[in-house]
C-alpha cells in the first residue's frame, strides 16, 4: 500500500506539473522524495561535414521534499586527446620565440570518448501554493569532473570544462502556463595539456585558462493537451520556448617550458556573449514516461562551441526507490 501510494505521487507529480518539465533547463521544483529518476538525453549538429553528438545518461533523487542530487555522464566525439594545431602555435625568428593564438580547422574527425562525470544538488527554499497556480525558488550547485581537450573558450560544465558553478532557479505556474528563470555562475578550472609543434617537434606544454562565465536561461511552458484530465493514463503534450544566454571573460593561454603567457588573437578565445532560443516539444506518456524534442538557434551574438541548428533530444522516466 505504502509503494502504491509513493508511486501515485511521483505519477501526480509529473502530471499536474508536466508544462514546467523544461527540456533544457531545471524548473525549482523537486523530484519527490523517495523518488528515483533516469534520463537519457542527448544533442547533434553538423560540422562542416562532420556530425558532432552527445550521448550522456543521468540519475536523479529526491532526498527530501526540498533536496535532490543528481550525477551525469556523458561521451562524445567533440575534442581530440589534445588540443588541435593552430590554436595555440609559435614561430621562430633567430634565437627568440613568438606565440600566438589561431584559428583551428573545423570538421575534424574525432573518436567517441568519455567526457567525465557531473554532479548537480538543488535545494528549494521558497514555496507559495494558490489556486491552480503556485511560485518556487530553489539554489543549484554544480561540480564537474571533466578533462578533456576543449578548444574554445566558453565555459560548459557537462561535458567541455572542469569546475563548478551556482545559482537561482525561479519558477512560477498558473494554470497552463509556466515560466521559470535561472540565473547563475560557472567557474572553470584550467586545462594542461598539450599543442602540435608546427615544425614537427615534440609537443608542446599548453595551459588554457578558461574564462568565467554568467549563465541567464528562460524557459517558457504551455500544456496543450488534454484540456481536461479524464484519468493518468492521458497523454500530455507541451510545447516550450527556452533562451539560453551566456556571458564570459577572455581565456589565457601559456606555452612552452616556461608557461609564456601567448597573446589571444582568435576569437575562440576571447570573451563573448550569446542567446540561443530553442523551440521544443514534449510528450509525457502514463503520466511519467518523458520524451523531449528541441532545435537551437542563435538570437543575439553566436556560440563558437557548436553550429547551428542544433538538436537535442531526451528520455525520461521516474521510479520508486524504497
Amino acid at each position: 500500500m505504502r509503494l502504491s501510494i509513493a508511486i501515485l505521487f511521483v505519477f501526480l507529480s509529473c502530471t499536474v506539473q508536466a508544462q514546467e518539465l523544461f527540456p533544457l533547463n531545471e524548473p525549482a521544483s523537486n523530484v519527490p522524495k523517495g523518488a528515483l529518476g533516469v534520463r537519457a538525453f542527448g544533442e547533434s549538429y553538423k560540422e562542416v561535414s562532420v556530425y558532432r553528438n552527445l550521448f550522456g545518461i543521468r540519475l536523479m533523487y529526491g532526498v527530501t521534499s526540498k533536496l535532490s542530487v543528481y550525477l551525469s555522464a556523458s561521451v562524445s566525439n567533440h575534442h581530440g586527446t589534445e588540443l588541435p594545431e593552430g590554436l595555440a602555435t609559435h614561430t621562430h625568428s633567430g634565437n627568440q620565440t613568438i606565440y600566438s593564438t589561431g584559428n583551428k580547422i573545423r570538421g575534424v574527425r574525432y573518436p567517441y570518448a568519455f567526457n567525465g562525470d557531473d554532479a548537480y544538488i538543488k535545494y528549494r527554499f521558497i514555496t507559495v501554493d494558490g489556486q491552480n497556480r503556485h511560485f518556487r525558488m530553489a539554489a543549484y550547485g554544480e561540480f564537474s569532473n571533466v578533462n578533456v581537450a576543449h578548444d574554445e573558450n566558453e565555459p560548459t560544465l557537462l561535458d567541455d570544462t572542469k569546475g563548478y558553478g551556482g545559482g537561482i532557479i525561479s519558477t512560477y505556474l498558473v494554470k497552463h502556463f509556466a515560466a521559470s528563470l535561472t540565473t547563475g555562475f560557472i567557474v572553470p578550472m584550467a586545462y594542461k595539456g598539450y599543442s602540435p609543434d608546427p615544425y614537427g617537434g615534440a609537443d608542446v606544454p599548453t595551459k588554457l585558462v578558461y574564462g568565467q562565465a554568467l549563465v541567464y536561461n528562460l524557459s517558457l511552458g504551455y500544456l496543450l493537451l488534454p484540456h481536461h484530465y479524464k484519468n493518468y493514463n492521458q497523454t500530455n503534450w507541451n510545447i516550450y520556448v527556452e533562451l539560453m544566454g551566456k556571458s564570459y571573460g577572455q581565456a589565457k593561454v601559456y606555452q612552452g617550458a616556461d608557461m609564456v603567457s601567448v597573446p589571444i588573437q582568435t576569437p575562440l578565445l576571447k570573451a563573448g556573449n550569446y542567446i540561443e532560443i530553442y523551440p521544443g516539444l514534449q510528450c509525457i506518456l502514463k503520466s511519467n514516461l518523458r520524451i523531449d524534442m528541441s532545435v537551437g538557434f542563435p538570437m543575439v551574438g553566436t556560440s563558437y562551441v557548436r553550429f547551428y541548428p542544433v538538436y537535442m533530444f531526451g528520455i525520461q522516466r521516474y521510479f520508486y526507490a524504497q
